[in-house]
């Protein structure tokens, strides 16, 4: 009875083990559809999109769609159009959206580049 507790208490340790040494974590809606290859976390996060600045694309991770602005209207798909098929996402600059997690992201979007666009303007300001 002994040797066998000891069994359980050794195979628990080394399931935990495991299990921590796996890396990251990502929590999702749907457990069974993984991030797209490129979103790789470094640590546990709660965030819902990711932004490729210099393309102008959304990625919600929540209903796994991209959102792009094309001729002035934002645009959700599942898979991206051909334009965009010149783009590595994976070597592409992110920036996960931690502050935000509601549907609408345009109006994110366009509250936060006003914002850079004052910090921009006021900024080159000062330097001349």
């Amino acid at each position: 009875m002994k040797g066998s507790y000891k069994r359980l208490v050794n195979l628990i340790i080394i399931i935990g083990l495991t299990l921590t040494s796996c890396g990251p974590v990502v929590f999702t809606s749907r457990p069974h559809t993984p991030p797209p290859p490129w979103f790789y976390p470094h640590r546990v996060e709660s965030i819902r999109y990711v932004y490729f600045p210099e393309h102008m694309i959304y990625y919600d991770l929540s209903l796994r769609t991209y959102i792009y602005l094309d001729n002035g209207v934002w645009i959700s798909a599942a898979i991206l159009p051909r334009r965009f098929n010149g783009v590595n996402l994976r070597r592409s600059r992110t920036v996960r959206i931690r502050d935000y997690h509601g549907d609408d992201i345009r109006r994110y979007h366009k509250e936060n580049n006003d914002k850079n666009t004052n910090r921009r303007s006021s900024s080159s300001r000062r330097n001349n």
